[in-house]
């Protein structure tokens, strides 16, 4: 279901309209595709979040723009990285029934066996109706076991969904996961070859401070106790 949005065409340009559009709390956008030419528009900022947030990464948004309807896909979303606020959007045109060719996140469900690592792809492209887009594509990996691969063509697909990328794609990896000392050991190593040499923490200095300071008590009690014989012997002379 498209999120409907009110906008508006914008006629002034560069980074100081884009600043006054943004100051009144609206968003800079533009609608590509169908070989027209790109409509520039501003959005309002929170209904524009909102409808985002709810349709996630191919979110689709009903466009109204001076009374016409248009039906467009978020393709590219610019965000303030310390704001964190929406700052442009680009868009493509798309129409009902048209086929489009997106990229759908992987969600895996349940736990894989103890002691395994799980790797898995981000997403997977595909190609589906513009108005009935998979959110996400769920992969069952309860109880996997080391060694468990999951390829692209084993996804199980909406129907109306087909795939763009090779069917041979590893998808999902299990494998054994490494104790800790192994990577430690591993760590240790890449190091070494790099050369980064770490300087001894406080912990380290005075734990070899307290085993020195050890060593040398035995090692005076050592010799008290060799010299005694010694003196016993004087006595009996």
């Amino acid at each position: 279901m498209a999120e409907k949005i009110a906008a508006e065409q914008r006629t002034e340009f560069g980074k100081g309209a884009a600043r006054r559009i943004r100051r009144d709390n609206r968003i800079p956008a533009v609608v590509y595709g169908h070989g027209n030419d790109p409509i520039h528009l501003t959005l309002p900022g929170h209904a524009t979040m909102m409808a985002l947030k709810h349709g996630g990464a191919n979110a689709l948004l009903e466009l109204d723009i001076d009374g016409t309807e248009q039906l467009v896909l978020s393709k590219q979303v610019q965000v303030d990285p310390i704001r964190r606020v929406l700052e442009h959007i680009d868009f493509v045109a798309v129409r009902r029934g048209e086929k489009v060719t997106v990229d759908v996140r992987i969600h895996t469900v349940g736990d894989a066996a103890p002691d395994t690592l799980v790797v898995a792809e981000n997403s997977v492209q595909v190609e589906a109706e513009a108005t009935h887009i998979p959110e996400y594509i769920e992969v069952d990996i309860q109880g996997a076991a080391a060694g468990t691969q999951i390829l692209a063509s084993q996804l199980s697909l909406p129907e109306g969904t087909t795939l763009v990328v090779d069917p041979d794609t590893l998808v999902i990896n299990v494998t054994q996961a490494q104790s800790a000392e192994e990577v430690e050991a591993e760590l240790a190593e890449a190091e070494a070859e790099v050369g980064i040499v770490h300087e001894p923490s406080d912990e380290e200095v005075a734990e070899a401070q307290q085993e020195a300071a050890a060593e040398d008590a035995e090692g005076g009690q050592g010799e008290r106790g060799q010299a005694e014989p010694t003196e016993a012997a004087g006595d009996q002379e």
